[in-house]
């Protein structure tokens, strides 16, 4: 199964934060905060840097094959971590190539017409190919999971359609594809050609919502994996490839060349995996995980336990409801909280240096106000090529995000100081700076305070698309309940993240009351 790529890379190594000063140079504590943060942003993605690393792409079967592998993996005494749900094919890969993750599974159908496309590889091919990009390959696991189109068989009986060829008749009927499937290579652009389709109603959307589409009838045709439950569940039928348009989808594992010489005991351990998950194998994994609501690592054990001859069984220590609330509230703060202290201590300097030096006002503001505009999602995809995936690049996103309310309202507050209080504090004698620290910072204190808690609320919001990335907090049950079409999940994301909102707002209530002067609150 496939779904919306991202693409991936290496870390940054220097953040603009690092080469700001703040307000009193005399002063070590700033430096030391700036030095804590520069810390934790480039410290959470080194942790268990010996452990094997599975990936998984966003979606079930993915997810538990990534399970199955770090489970087999660790049940013969070789230590891994599962980094699910991270993404799509590109996302996979790339963070493949750059060593972010040591291994994921994927599909013969994928690796020839996604990544390799254009390339003219035979399926023969694939293992030399593979080894020039420093990646080798397992043989086939087992099952075919292809790419199918279905609708509802209610539906389907009532027009007569059987095939994709008969798609043709009816013009009319509206199609919602994965948003991966609409721009692959072997998705719906080369089928429209090969079945010379009419249909203009054609949109992308998470695959996991197009079955709920084909239930209320929002839409009626959508792309299928032929191992999906949700085939059975919802009551789909699978059209007939007539014209035989999709390849063979083997299941396969992907791993890093070097994982042979730094741990040869674990590429040995894939090899064992060949062969060993037949397609009613896996159809009925994913029905555990997507009707019954078993949590993917259970399945994955209990598949292990049961058709592996293993010296001592599987063992699953499923998570609370309160552990899994705190683990992902511990991961949705350090995002938050690293990044929002970054923008403020970058954010102020700029929004001063915007007042003081008349030539940069608009390109400071311009500059911001661009960051400002890129859509929080694609901000997020571009920081991966520089940090790769996980905490980091969420954070730095995050910060790039949560310039424009500080730097803005910095700026507001100190230009609308009325022209008189400035003039009595120029005859008063003060230097520039002195004039700044105790005159007009303390007089912007409430706009500049008020930028801040603009960004903050931004920032507890957005924070929750860094699951998409690896990055962990409130979105990964949001992920993981769109997924599986379990609203509870969904819940203990969505509701944490709003009461947390609320925390943040009651927080900077009591945060006017120390930083701001008590005539500067008063009103009328």
């Amino acid at each position: 199964m496939r779904i919306p790529d991202e693409t991936n890379p290496k870390l940054l190594r220097q953040s603009p934060s690092a080469r700001v000063k703040i307000q009193n140079p005399k002063s070590k504590t700033s430096n030391t905060i700036l030095v804590f943060l520069l810390a934790l942003l480039f410290g959470a993605g080194t942790a268990q840097a010996q452990e094997i690393t599975v990936g998984s792409k966003k979606f079930t079967e993915g997810v538990i094959l990534g399970e199955i592998a770090t489970h087999w993996l660790e049940s013969n005494g070789v230590e891994a971590v599962h980094r699910a749900e991270l993404g799509g094919t590109q996302f996979l890969w790339q963070a493949l190539l750059s060593g972010d993750i040591d291994l994921y599974a994927d599909y013969t159908g994928t690796l020839l017409e996604e990544i390799l496309a254009g390339q003219n590889v035979s399926p023969d091919d694939l293992p030399e190919v593979l080894a020039t990009y420093g990646v080798r390959m397992t043989a086939p696991l087992g099952f075919n999971d292809t790419y199918a189109i279905g609708m509802k068989e209610e539906r389907a009986e009532a027009l007569g359609i059987r095939s994709i060829s008969d798609l043709r008749d009816h013009p009319d009927l509206r199609f919602g594809f994965s948003n991966e499937f609409m721009d692959r290579a072997d998705g719906w652009p080369s089928l429209r050609v090969a079945y010379t389709l009419p249909q203009s109603f054609v949109r992308g959307m998470d695959n996991d919502l197009a079955y709920q589409g084909l239930e209320t009838g929002t839409i009626d045709v959508t792309d299928l994996y032929s191992t999906a439950a949700e085939i059975a569940a919802y009551g789909l039928r699978v059209l007939d490839d007539d014209l035989v348009h999709f390849p063979e989808y083997q299941a396969l594992y992907l791993y890093r060349s070097d994982l042979v010489e730094r741990a040869p005991e674990a590429a040995a351990l894939l090899q064992r995996l060949e062969g060993t998950i037949t397609e009613a194998m896996m159809t009925a994994m994913n029905a555990r995980a997507v009707l019954d609501k078993v949590p993917e690592t259970r399945v994955a054990a209990d598949f292990l336990n049961e058709h592996f001859d293993l010296a001592q069984a599987v063992t699953v220590q499923e998570e609370t409801f309160w552990s899994r609330l705190w683990k992902h509230t511990k991961e949705h703060l350090l995002l938050v909280i690293v990044s929002l202290l970054a923008a403020i201590l970058v954010a102020i300097p700029l929004g001063v240096v915007a007042v003081k030096v008349a030539s940069t006002e608009q390109i400071i503001l311009g500059t911001v106000g661009v960051i400002y505009t890129i859509p929080s999602l694609a901000l997020l995809v571009f920081m991966i090529p520089l940090m790769g995936i996980g905490g980091p690049p969420a954070m730095v996103a995050l910060f790039l995000y949560s310039l424009l309310p500080i730097v803005r309202n910095t700026h507001a507050g100190l230009h609308d100081i009325p022209g008189p209080l400035l003039e009595s504090a120029e005859a008063l004698g003060l230097p520039p700076m002195a004039k700044l620290r105790q005159i007009e910072l303390p007089l912007a204190a409430r706009s500049i305070l008020a930028g801040i808690q603009t960004s903050a609320v931004i920032n507890v919001g957005t924070a929750t698309l860094g699951a998409l990335i690896g990055a962990g907090g409130y979105g990964q049950p949001i992920l993981t309940g769109i997924r599986l079409n379990d609203t509870g999940l969904i819940l203990q994301g969505a509701v944490p993240a709003a009461v947390l909102a609320l925390v943040v707002q009651a927080l900077f209530g009591l945060a006017e009351r120390v930083f701001v002067a008590k005539g500067l609150r008063l009103k009328g």
